[in-house]
């Protein structure tokens, strides 16, 4: 432990399981207190009981990310108690895989709820939050999604692809106030994201979420005058990507 995140609140949604949990050990191992944010309030307790049991810093949020009352309401209610917010990292996720033709405006909505109404909407809280302190960290996973195309998954893309872009707008219009925001570009991960939908996938071409968990890490103790806009971490046997 270095001491940069120690006693610093780091909100991690989608904490209850996968890369969210991951970064929630990693980053409360390092001495930050880890906000464990999930809509499912069981996984939410169970991350959050294992690190405090080890030991460490975190509490479990139950959060609709897309809420744009409910959502900015839990993180300002844990930055005022936890003495401020020093990064927020937008993990939680959801995909529909269907083709256009099959996928409904329905299922097609909650994907963009999730995956980039929310970050919006927990973005802009945070920024609000952090201009006050004078600076933070908004972290935001995008996925190689982001970056190409396959079938079946118009709406992930979509969702995807905007959030890097938001990334990049938040990196230009907030880095004035000294909060730093990063587009955190994934390749495939070990996580129930894949391998609950995906069974028969080659667990051998994925990357273990902790080794992702580092590079949030990495992200967040940079010094002060710099800043990681984007960063793409793959697995070495990755497919989606040249």
């Amino acid at each position: 432990m270095n001491g940069q995140l120690s006693e610093r609140l780091v909100f991690v949604t989608g904490g209850g399981s996968g890369l969210g949990a991951a970064t929630c050990r990693l980053l409360a191992a390092e001495g930050a207190k880890v906000a464990v944010a999930d809509i499912d309030m069981r996984a939410a307790k169970a991350v959050a009981g294992e690190i405090s049991d080890a030991g460490m810093s975190a509490f479990p949020v139950q959060i609709d990310v897309g809420d744009e009352t409910g959502g900015p309401a839990a993180l300002e209610e844990a930055a005022e108690r936890h003495g401020g917010l020093f990064a927020l990292v937008n993990n939680a996720g959801t995909d529909k895989t269907l083709a256009v033709d099959e996928i409904s405006v329905d299922q097609w909505d909650r994907v963009i709820r999730t995956n980039l109404r929310g970050p919006f909407v927990l973005a802009r809280s945070a920024a609000e939050i952090m201009k006050r302190a004078g600076g933070g960290h908004i972290v935001n996973i995008a996925s190689t999604a982001s970056k190409r195309a396959w079938p079946n998954a118009s709406a992930y893309h979509a969702s995807k692809w905007g959030l890097l872009g938001l990334s990049h707008a938040l990196h230009a219009e907030l880095r004035q106030y000294g909060i730093k925001v990063c587009a955190l570009i994934a390749g495939g991960m070990q996580t129930p994201f894949l391998l609950d939908r995906f069974p028969d996938i080659d667990r051998a071409t994925l990357q273990d979420p902790a080794d992702v968990a580092q590079t949030i890490r990495h992200v967040l103790v940079q010094p002060k005058g710099t800043v990681i806009s984007e960063v793409m971490v793959l697995p070495m046997r990755e497919t989606s990507w040249p």
